[in-house]
């Protein structure tokens, strides 16, 4: 699927913006009020000087706010209405780029209050260090700036009291992680040991909001990909999404998620302590 260009979403936001504030019948500086900006940041995204569009947290808020659509705010749909059908029942999405993670970060905000579930690739985003960051970053498109900046936004995401996370994901890639098999071979030990303790600690910080779950591979299989609440699953493939928008679609992948979790062989209440335990029991 072809993206459209950055310039005309933004002139597509521009537009609707303007139109949410003539609707309102209020000036600039209590409608950017409203919506948690200042009038001067409001003024900027209307003079159309930029392309890039605001913060995801500025867009949900607008769309809350205006009761609309965030897929209408941004252009993508001609769907105002926040509970239209606003996009085809499957589609494929290009993996956002160090210039524009407005995808990502709109599907998170749209998701916000509801519970999310993922399956990651190889470690959650949010529980790796930088050096592991640094190191899968080595065949990543992406700069590892912009990597330790995501994950980084998204632990600030989880300490949200509203936050509802729950990852499950093969126990084997923690085995492989501290013994140095598999896709870590080149990654010093020191630098392994550290990631099980950064795990570990964070997870014993951010529980119950977010959960881990541990499952055997060797008899359940997963492909990385995430459940955005009721809104839509994305499927990761490498260097795009296959994002899934129907109520039966998303509702399939929730079952087959709450599978992987009734399989788990660890469960989310004993996570920290049995990574923590892995550099002394499990080599």
């Amino acid at each position: 699927m072809e993206l459209p260009d950055k310039r005309d979403v933004s002139r597509l936001f521009r537009e609707r913006l303007e139109h949410l504030l003539q609707r309102s019948g209020q000036n600039r500086s209590t409608f950017a009020a409203k919506v948690g900006i200042d009038r001067s940041a409001l003024s900027l995204l209307l003079a159309g000087e930029v392309t890039r569009l605001p913060r995801a947290e500025t867009l949900m808020r607008i769309a809350i706010v205006h009761g609309v659509s965030l897929d209408w705010l941004l252009g993508i749909s001609q769907a105002e209405d926040v509970t239209a059908a606003i996009k085809p029942s499957l589609e494929l999405e290009e993996a956002p780029d160090d210039t524009d993670e407005t995808l990502l970060e709109t599907w998170h905000a749209e998701a916000a209050g509801t519970k999310i579930r993922y399956v990651p690739t190889t470690l959650p985003d949010l529980l790796r260090t930088d050096a592991v960051i640094s190191y899968e970053s080595r065949e990543n498109k992406r700069s590892l700036v912009s990597r330790i900046d995501e994950a980084q936004g998204r632990i600030a995401y989880t300490r949200r009291p509203e936050t509802d996370i729950e990852i499950c994901m093969p126990l084997q890639r923690l085995l492989d992680l501290v013994r140095g098999t598999g896709i870590w071979g080149d990654l010093a030990a020191p630098a392994r040991i550290a990631q099980i303790e950064h795990m570990a600690n964070l997870i014993d910080e951010l529980y119950p909001s977010l959960r881990l779950y541990l499952f055997d591979a060797q008899s359940h299989f997963s492909a990385p990909y995430t459940v955005f609440g009721p809104y839509r699953a994305a499927v990761y493939m490498g260097d795009m999404y296959l994002v899934l928008n129907t109520k039966e679609a998303v509702s399939a992948m929730t079952r087959h998620f709450d599978n992987l979790i009734r399989a788990a062989t660890v469960q989310a209440h004993e996570a920290a302590a049995w990574i923590r335990a892995l550099p002394g029991e499990k080599l």
